[in-house]
């Protein structure tokens, strides 16, 4: 047992250490030896759970989706503006995050790379949420799920991807602010619209709410 913990706290160094390192260099600058420094951990450790450069990116875009886990809501368009806002505050400070989300955008890239797994799982979670709002009555007769939550996931890639190249993601919150306030009214049923919550601070306040709930 306490093997088998040292070896999973291993691989989540070397795989924390590798998002870091991907988000600053990019897939082609990065090396091994970087990741190795980084995480310090040797060369037989990180062989052991990663047998080349691709399957240790594949991992880092494997982890991007949990990092949009928010607390479950009774009204589920609420969920999913929740998950984009956290997912928006986390890129703020969390290296493994940043690293996911350049590999799945970075066109160097190598094509053996799945870059298309975190837009898939990101699809399926959200549809699935979607689906339930529109059973709970949520969402206007005109949505179809899978549509409106592609159409989601690239508004908030590209306006990700533009807040870091102008601000270092520091403007990004008030950017999804926005766009949730031209997509709701599109989307949810109109006397549901005053009820959302869209300010800019809400990925704090929800970080927040799940520290309090992970103290006690």
């Amino acid at each position: 047992m306490a093997k088998q913990e040292r070896a999973i706290r291993t691989r989540r160094a070397i795989v924390e250490a590798a998002g870091a390192v991907f988000d600053e260099h990019g897939y082609m600058s990065t090396t091994i030896a970087m990741v190795l420094e980084r995480a310090e951990v040797t060369k037989g450790a990180l062989y052991f759970h990663f047998p080349s450069k691709e399957s240790l990116a594949q991992a880092v875009l494997n982890e991007q989706v949990p990092y949009g886990a928010v607390p479950p809501q009774s009204c589920k368009l609420q969920e999913i503006v929740d998950m984009t806002f956290v997912v928006g505050q986390r890129l703020l400070s969390n290296a493994l995050l940043r690293g996911s989300v350049r590999l799945a955008v970075d066109q160097e890239t190598p094509s053996g790379i799945d870059h298309g797994e975190p837009f898939r799982q990101w699809a399926e979670r959200l549809t699935d949420l979607l689906e339930l709002a529109r059973e709970r009555g949520e969402l206007l007769p005109t949505v179809r799920p899978r549509e409106t939550v592609e159409l989601l996931v690239g508004c908030f890639t590209g306006i990700q991807l533009m807040a870091r190249a102008l601000t270092g993601r520091a403007d990004l919150a008030d950017r999804l602010s926005v766009m949730w306030a031209h997509m709701l009214p599109s989307i949810a049923v109109p006397g549901l619209l005053p009820r959302l919550d869209t300010r800019a601070d809400r990925g704090e306040r929800v970080l927040a709410s799940l520290d309090e709930r992970a103290a006690s």
